[in-house]
């Protein structure tokens, strides 16, 4: 047998073994775990880096009343392009937790899964809340289609659309006055744009229940058709949900895509008070098939929205950011690193049309000066992220500058020098992170609550 100065090899890996197990014992009893939330109103804090949660959980202390938090959240797209792992973002959020002394439940959201594999891995990870994705096989010109060509692509899809005869000739009325009209346009047309998405949406939950079941674990379900160019109709919205609902599906949250434009790091653009119209619509719907929360994609600075979205919902909602954590990072470095900031402008430039080709953003590199045409420091913040010093109170951030940096987190955060001087620069200032996330995510969570 092999000897150390610690005794036998065994005898020290027993001995690391019951450690470990005991530390993992005390952190679970000093933490909560993640668990579901059910119903309550919820908030998902992104965090793109693994530094951002004590400035949310800041945030969620000051402001956060009532709307249950989220801290542990990530898409498997952005570990994929900051090379992060579900365990590693789990562990990030909960030590975090643990050092702020958190104790009020909080979910873990394993976002945006589309494979079975996707599952396996959150699941595995701790994580409690699976947001589906089934975007990628949504039609996502269906809307433009002549009736002729709709008819002709239903061929195709009336194999995973076998429910459309149980809707034809159907209404409903919806509480708000609303009706819905099932009529043979319109249920075509939802076949030929969704018939495969709920396909394959039954089937990923399908997954998640048996992983879930079989580890003994309690979990629930989030599913998102939001990411496409076309809003998503009442009368989709019911076939989905129900179609969902009857398969067993354990539903709890629905993102559709609203009218109006939700694009990544600014502010809804659009009419609100049409837009809260057709939110008490949708949460009609939802009340009626559920109830479950209507879900909020793309909520980075929607500010001039949440209000109507908390009243509409009756505070029945869930909304979800990611990349405005990872712009305040940015802020950091703009307020401490001044050069560093600088050059991460110039490069962000350079990697924006390549990135971009995933998100849905208006901004174009002609539309932003480049940093080299900005010589004050705080001009150059102002155009690429904002301050709300110059904002209009109620109101999030609208500068285009802010997509640029938002859709080239991956490119930078990978980059080989610039990814740990970022790093280096929150870790040389954490408490100016903590504070300045915890400022942006109180006014988030204030309007949210305006609304209540």
């Amino acid at each position: 047998m092999i000897h150390s100065n610690c005794g036998p090899i065994g005898t020290v890996q027993d001995r690391l073994a019951n450690e470990h197990h005991n530390a993992l014992q005390r952190f679970r009893m000093s933490t909560p775990q993640p668990t579901p939330l059910g119903l309550a109103p919820s908030f998902g804090f992104g965090d793109r880096i693994g530094l951002a949660t004590p400035g949310h959980i800041a945030a969620a202390r000051r402001a956060g009343g009532g709307i249950a938090p989220m801290f542990a959240q990530q898409s498997i797209r952005e570990m994929t392009r900051t090379n992060r792992t579900p365990p590693g973002v789990m562990e990030d959020a909960m030590n975090a937790c643990r050092a702020a002394g958190w104790s009020q439940p909080h979910g873990a959201d394993a976002d945006h899964l589309k494979t079975p594999a996707d599952v396996s891995v959150t699941a595995e990870a701790g994580f409690t809340f699976f947001t589906i994705d089934p975007s990628g096989i949504v039609d996502q010109q269906a809307d433009d289609y002549s009736e002729a060509r709709v008819r002709e692509l239903f061929t195709e899809a009336a194999g995973a659309a076998p429910w459309v005869n149980g809707y034809r000739g159907k209404t409903v009325k919806l509480p708000t006055g609303s009706t819905i009209v099932f009529d043979e346009p319109a249920l075509l047309k939802a076949a030929v744009k969704y018939g495969r998405a709920i396909e394959a949406a039954v089937s990923l939950a399908t997954t998640i229940r048996q992983v879930q079941q079989a580890a003994g674990r309690d979990y629930e379900i989030e599913l998102s058709v939001d990411e496409t160019e076309q809003p998503t109709t009442l009368a989709e919205h019911y076939i989905v949900a129900d179609q969902c609902l009857q398969s067993g599906m354990k539903l709890v949250s629905l993102a559709p895509r609203f009218i109006g434009e939700l694009e990544k790091g600014v502010d809804y653009i659009g009419d609100v008070q049409a837009l809260e119209t057709s939110l008490r619509d949708h949460a009609a719907i939802a009340h009626v098939l559920g109830p479950y929360k209507l879900s909020l994609h793309s909520g980075s600075d929607k500010l001039s929205m949440y209000p109507a979205l908390a009243r509409a919902t009756g505070g029945m909602f869930h909304v979800k950011t990611a990349g405005t954590s990872y712009l305040e990072a940015l802020r950091v470095a703009a307020q401490e690193e001044p050069e560093l900031f600088r050059e991460l402008c110039v490069f962000s430039r350079t990697r924006y049309d390549a990135d971009r080709a995933t998100y849905h953003v208006h901004a174009t590199l002609d539309a932003v000066p480049p940093p080299e045409h900005l010589k004050s420091d705080l001009e150059l913040q102002e155009c690429y992220l904002g301050r709300w010093e110059t904002t209009p109170q109620g109101d999030g951030f609208t500068q285009a500058g802010r997509q640029i940096l938002h859709c080239t987190f991956g490119s930078v955060l990978t980059d080989k020098r610039l990814g740990p001087a970022l790093r280096a620069c929150l870790v040389e200032h954490p408490a100016v992170y903590e504070e300045v996330l915890a400022v942006h995510f109180e006014k988030h969570l204030s309007a949210l609550r305006a609304g209540m």
